[in-house]
Parts: structure tokens; C-alpha cells; sequence
């Protein structure tokens, strides 16, 4: 196996730097080709990857995080991404074309190390870049195997080396130094709100995931089975650890004993007392009012235990009824835990879950059989992921529509990164010629 970990952003950039002048030869059915062999490295270490993960984050469950690298390997599209324009006119032909970037400073979360390591690395090879991961901490040695494997395979590919490489620790001042580089071209950062505020400072043209706090709203016409399936489904996967896993329950008055009942026969543990609020208040959140860590993409299960909150059946999910201004309402928790807030009718609703969102334009969803409610409130809420009548995933490309994106570009505009966004838009003019008309 060749080496694809760096003990020096310089060493790292530089390696980086010539396998991407390299690259840039290469055809673009010589990328598909690359981008084929990295997939087929990954699909057997899929499930080994996840418990990797699952092991050194302490976050998640094996399963769900299997279901994510999956798609990431398989629904990530490539050079296909890569559109033309062409403008003709009397005067001749005005061509666009979407070139290679260069070298990538991709900055990756500790919620979805593996998928959107795996995810940007196939955009960013489709694109002509070549990579320099930054993997949070929290998951760095499961990062550095998934580069290794995926450099092996590009080298074993088309022979060149350090086209994705790393770095051997995960330092601030490393995310830093490199984000400044000379060299580096373009920074795509899925990390904390830290990170991202480096990256916006480092005078690169930037690609940034911003904050979150998505919501799901439910009026009186939905279909109450499938709306409780489906924000189970989204809010309980992999322990509500994907930035646009459901955050948020609003629900019209008309509607909420029946979307409740729904709730309580998907595995949901439904809170009303105070008492037990006030148990899962002092566990879940800190006397800093920030949330607790330690329970950071843990069970359902174990956060009741942890509240001293006993159940006789497995939970995948904590619905708490409260209202919109408590903190488990206006905090991203990351953690099966969510609240639900009544309102009088839609449009209390429409603008208690715009509140709730903070104007943050990352991710809603509704269940609705009303056109004009589901147009009000897509128009209203102005997210960059908007799902109707399904769970949050199908934002990200779960189920059969869509493609796969793990990074959601809200602080700077792209939405659902893919590969034509890490590339630099040019355009070549011909005079006189190419007009067929």
C-alpha cells in the first residue's frame, strides 16, 4: 500500500500539487475509469468502515452508517455532472466548460466522516482536483484508511500517486495552515461552525456547509401513517446525526392526537410531563446551555437511561411536546430527541417552523395533502433541502430520486454539493463559425 499520509501540510500540498498537474491530462473517460476502481475498492469495506467508525467516534450505529457509505459509493454522480453550455449567434459560438479547480482542501464532520469523505472524493475526482482531506479528530484514523484505499486504487488506476492524500494528525493549526496554502485552490468545509469561520477567513474561494436546525412541519391533511413513519425514519437515523435529519416537529392543533398516536406505533417514547422534560433538559443539555457531548449521537435508549427515565420496549426515537422557545426546540441537538410544538393552524405553524429554522436556508420537510400549503410553505422557508410527504433523507439522495450530496452548501450557496461545483466555470469565444442556423 503507498504511502497517502503526510506528516507536513507541505509535504501533503505539494504531493498533491504535482499529481493534480498530472491528473489534468488524464480524459475525461480516463476520470470515469478512476472513479469506477475507487468504488470497487470501497463496496467490500463498506459495513467494515462503519463499525470503524461507529468504534472510534462513539457516535451512530453500524447499520444506518453502513446505509450512508453505500450511498455515497453508488449514487455520488461523476463526470456525468460535468454540463456544457454552448451559445450561438450570428456572430459565431460562445462555449462554457467546467475545468478542474486543482488542488481541494476538503474539511470533513465527525457525523459523517466515511460517507462525505467518500462522497466529496468522487466530486472532486470527477471534477480534475486532486484532495487534501482534513478529518475531524474524532474520526481520524478510519479517515486516513478510507484515503489510503481510495489512493491505492487511483494509483493502481492510472499510476498516479498522492492525487487524494492526508495528513497524520488532525490539528487546528494544521486545518488552518492548510486552508492558506498558496497552492490550494478551493476549500470545501463540512465541519463546525470553527471551521467553517477559518475557512470563510482564509482568502480562498470557499464551499461551506452552514448550521441547521431542520423542521417537519404536519397540518390536518396529511396522511398521518406515512408522516409519522417518515419523520421517524429521518429523525431516528443514525441517531439524528445528519445535518438534515428532522429537528422539529410542528404540528397543526386539528391534526397532533392523531400524528401522536401515529408516532407511538413507530417506536416513538412521547413526553408530556413536565417532570420527565426536566429529566431529559438537565441530560441532554449542559449548565451552558450547549449540548452535552457525551450523548452526542446516542441511542434513544441510552439517553432515557442516562435521564434516569425507565422504558419496557427498545426506543428509536424521543418526541417531546413543548414550545417553541425551549432549547430543545431552538439547539441542534444531534441526538434521537425531538421536540414537537402545536399550533393553531397552518399558518401558525408555517411561521413557528420558520422560526424555528433561525434562517439558516438549510432543510425542511412537509406532509400535506394541500397544494397551496405545500407551495406556501416551500416558498416560506426558503431551505436549500426541501422534501414533501417523505423523510429527510430523500434531500440527500436516499430511496431512487436524486443524487447523493453530504455536503449542503447553505453558508455560501451551492445546496447539495456535487462535482460541477468544485470546478472554475470558463469560456471560450469562436468568431465567425459554428452557427448552424
Amino acid at each position: 500500500m503507498i504511502s497517502s499520509i503526510y506528516s507536513s501540510v507541505t509535504e501533503a500540498v505539494a504531493a498533491a500539487k504535482t499529481a493534480s498537474v498530472r491528473y489534468a491530462e488524464l480524459s475525461l473517460n480516463e476520470r470515469r475509469q478512476v472513479i469506477e476502481a475507487v468504488k470497487t475498492a470501497l463496496r467490500p469495506i463498506a459495513g467494515e468502515l462503519a463499525a470503524l467508525t461507529v468504534a472510534e467516534t462513539c457516535m451512530g450505529n453500524e447499520t444506518d452508517k453502513t446505509e450512508k457509505i453505500r450511498l455515497a459509493i453508488e449514487k455520488t454522480p461523476g463526470v456525468e455532472d460535468l454540463i456544457t453550455e454552448v451559445n450561438t449567434g450570428d456572430h459565431g459560438m460562445t462555449l462554457y466548460e467546467l475545468a478542474p479547480a486543482g488542488v481541494v482542501c476538503a474539511v470533513q464532520p465527525s457525523t459523517n466522516p466515511c460517507a462525505t469523505l467518500i462522497n466529496n472524493t468522487i466530486g472532486m475526482l470527477a471534477a480534475g482536483n486532486s484532495v487534501v482531506h482534513c478529518p475531524h479528530p474524532r474520526a481520524l484514523r478510519v479517515s486516513q484508511l478510507v484515503t489510503a484505499v481510495i489512493s491505492n486504487a487511483v494509483m493502481d488506476t492510472c499510476n498516479i500517486p498522492d492525487l487524494v492524500v492526508t495528513l497524520h494528525e488532525s490539528l487546528m493549526g494544521y486545518t488552518k495552515e492548510l486552508m492558506s496554502h498558496p497552492d490550494v485552490d478551493l476549500v470545501v468545509c463540512t465541519g463546525g461552525a470553527d471551521a467553517l469561520h477559518q475557512a470563510m477567513n482564509s482568502g480562498k474561494r470557499v464551499i461551506g456547509a452552514g448550521p441547521a436546525n431542520p423542521v417537519a412541519i404536519v397540518d390536518e391533511t396529511a396522511d398521518m401513517k406515512q408522516a409519522a413513519y417518515d419523520i421517524v425514519r429521518g429523525a431516528a437515523f443514525d441517531h439524528n446525526l445528519m445535518c438534515t435529519s428532522e429537528k422539529a416537529i410542528v404540528v397543526t392543533e386539528p391534526a397532533a392526537d392523531a400524528l401522536i398516536y401515529q408516532l407511538l406505533k413507530n417506536g416513538v417514547y412521547y413526553v408530556k410531563n413536565e417532570e420527565d422534560i426536566e429529566k431529559l433538559l438537565r441530560t441532554a443539555i449542559t449548565e451552558d446551555r450547549v449540548i452535552n457531548k457525551k450523548l452526542e449521537g446516542k441511542s434513544a435508549d441510552k439517553i432515557l437511561a442516562s435521564a434516569g427515565i425507565s422504558c419496557s420496549s427498545p426506543v428509536k426515537l424521543i418526541v417531546v411536546e413543548t414550545k417553541k422557545t425551549h432549547l430543545f426546540a431552538t439547539l441542534e441537538l444531534l441526538m434521537p430527541l425531538v421536540p414537537l410544538i402545536k399550533a393553531a393552524d397552518f399558518q401558525q405553524a408555517l411561521e413557528t417552523a420558520f422560526e424555528l429554522e433561525q434562517g439558516f436556508k438549510h432543510t425542511a420537510t412537509i406532509h400535506s395533502q394541500c397544494i397551496e400549503h405545500l407551495n406556501r410553505a416551500a416558498q416560506k422557508m426558503q431551505t436549500s433541502v426541501f422534501v414533501k410527504n417523505g423523510p429527510s433523507l430523500l434531500g440527500v439522495g436516499f430511496d431512487l430520486e436524486g443524487h447523493a450530496s453530504f455536503t449542503v452548501a447553505t453558508a455560501t450557496g451551492e445546496g447539495t454539493a456535487t462535482a460541477r461545483h468544485f470546478t472554475r466555470r470558463r469560456r471560450c469565444t469562436l468568431t465567425d463559425g459554428f452557427s448552424l442556423r
